[in-house]
C-alpha cells in the first residue's frame, strides 16, 4: 500500500524551506565586519647624551703658525739688523720668525729681525734704531735692540712701551767681532735678550698675523695668481727680489741681481712675502749733514700683497694704532691667512717705491 502526504503536510514542507533558503541568503549577503583601527606604537628609547669630543686645537708658535710640542713662556726680540753691502752677509736672519724691510737715511734698507721660536748665538750686524721701528717692535710687547741712536729718537722707545736694550748703555748680549771694522761688527745673542727682558716685556708675543692649518689653505694659495717673482724697487739703493721655488716651498731672495745669504752660506728664504705700500714722510730728525731721517706712516689703511706658495694675491693692510698689529684683508674685508713658517715684510715707500710680479 502507498502512501501519499496530504495537500497540507505538502504545503507545511513547502513553507519550511522557503524559510530555510531565506535564512541561509541572508547569511550569505549581510554586511561584512569593518576590521578595527590601525594603532600605532610608539617605542620608548631612553636618550644617551654625552658630551661631544673637544677639538683638537694644535700648539703654534704665534709669529709663524708652526706647530709645536711644547710653547716656552719666553719673549719676542726684535733685533735691528744693517742691510748694507759692508754688512752683507750678515748672521743670524735665517733664523728669525719675521723680518721687516725699512728704508732709512740715504735711501738704504735697514732691517728689524724678529726672533721668538729660534735662538741663535749670534746675529748681526746690529745697528742704531729709526722712528719707524715703533710701531714695528711695540705690537710684540717684547725688548728691541739696537747700537746707539740720537737722543731724540732714542726716546722715543720708552714713549711706545717699548724695553730698550741699547749697546752704547752696556746691554748684556753684545759684543764686537773682529772680522768686520766698527760700526759693522756689533753682534749679539738671542737666549741672553730674552733672559733679560723686564717683567713688563717677558711674555709669549701675541700673534702678529693669522695662519692657515696647513700651507695648501693659505688665502694667497686659495685666491691669489700664479707668479714666479716679485720685484721691488724701495729705493735708489735697494732693489730686492724673491723667486718663488717650488723645491723648497720658499720665496728665495736677491739683492739686486745677487742671490742672498746668510755668513753660513745658506740662501735666505721666506715662506711668505708681504708687500705693504705706506707714506713715507721726514720724521723731522737729520743724520749726517743734515739728512733726513724718514719714517713710515703705518696707522691706518693701504694697498698691499702677499706672495704664498708661487701665488701673489692683492689685499689691504689695516693698523688701528702704533701698539696693534698690522691686519691683511681681502677685498670682501676677510682676514687673509699666511701659510706657516717665517715671513718677510717689504715696507715699500708710497709714491716712489714700486713693486712688479711676474
Amino acid at each position: 500500500m502507498r502512501f501519499a502526504p496530504s495537500r497540507s503536510l505538502r504545503s507545511r514542507a513547502a513553507a519550511g524551506l522557503t524559510v530555510l533558503f531565506a535564512v541561509a541568503l541572508a547569511g550569505c549577503t549581510q554586511e561584512p565586519a569593518q576590521p578595527p583601527d590601525p594603532v600605532t606604537v610608539t617605542p620608548t628609547i631612553e636618550p644617551v647624551r654625552t658630551t661631544p669630543p673637544e677639538p683638537v686645537v694644535p700648539t703654534v708658535w704665534p709669529l709663524t703658525g708652526v706647530e709645536t710640542d711644547e710653547l716656552p713662556d719666553r719673549p719676542a726680540v726684535a733685533v735691528k739688523i744693517e742691510n748694507s753691502h759692508l754688512a752683507r752677509p750678515q748672521t743670524g736672519l735665517d733664523q728669525a720668525d719675521i723680518v721687516w724691510e725699512t728704508i732709512i737715511d740715504f735711501d738704504i734698507s735697514r732691517l728689524v729681525a724678529v726672533f721668538h721660536s729660534q735662538t741663535p748665538e749670534g746675529i748681526g750686524p746690529i745697528r742704531s734704531v729709526r722712528p719707524m721701528d715703533m710701531a714695528i717692535a711695540a705690537p710684540l710687547q717684547g725688548p728691541l735692540v739696537f747700537s746707539g741712536g740720537q737722543a731724540g729718537i732714542l726716546a722715543l722707545v720708552p714713549k711706545a712701551g717699548i724695553q730698550g736694550m741699547n749697546f752704547d748703555y752696556g746691554a748684556p748680549g753684545m759684543y764686537r767681532v773682529s772680522f768686520r771694522s766698527a760700526p759693522h761688527n756689533v753682534y749679539g745673542d738671542v737666549q741672553t735678550f730674552m733672559d733679560n727682558a723686564d717683567a713688563d716685556h717677558s711674555s709669549t708675543p701675541p700673534q702678529q698675523f693669522a695662519f692657515a692649518r696647513h700651507a695648501e689653505g693659505a688665502t694667497a694659495v686659495v685666491s691669489g695668481t700664479d707668479a714666479a717673482t716679485v720685484s721691488l724697487r724701495l729705493s735708489t739703493e735697494s732693489s730686492p727680489s724673491w723667486t718663488w721655488d717650488a723645491a723648497s716651498g720658499r720665496w728665495l731672495r736677491s739683492e739686486g741681481s745677487t742671490p742672498a745669504t746668510v755668513a753660513s752660506g745658506d740662501r735666505i728664504g721666506a715662506v711668505n712675502v708681504v708687500m705693504v705700500v705706506a707714506p713715507h714722510p721726514d720724521s723731522g730728525f737729520n743724520a749726517q749733514l743734515g739728512a733726513p731721517v724718514p719714517t713710515y706712516n703705518l696707522v691706518g689703511d693701504g694697498q698691499g700683497w702677499v706672495a704664498t706658495g708661487g701665488k701673489v694675491l692683492e689685499v689691504t693692510w689695516h693698523k688701528d694704532a702704533e701698539d696693534t698689529p698690522l691686519q691683511l684683508l681681502t677685498a670682501d674685508g676677510q682676514t687673509v691667512e699666511l701659510a706657516p713658517g717665517n715671513t718677510w715684510v717689504e715696507l715699500v715707500p708710497q709714491g716712489t717705491g714700486s713693486v712688479t710680479i711676474g
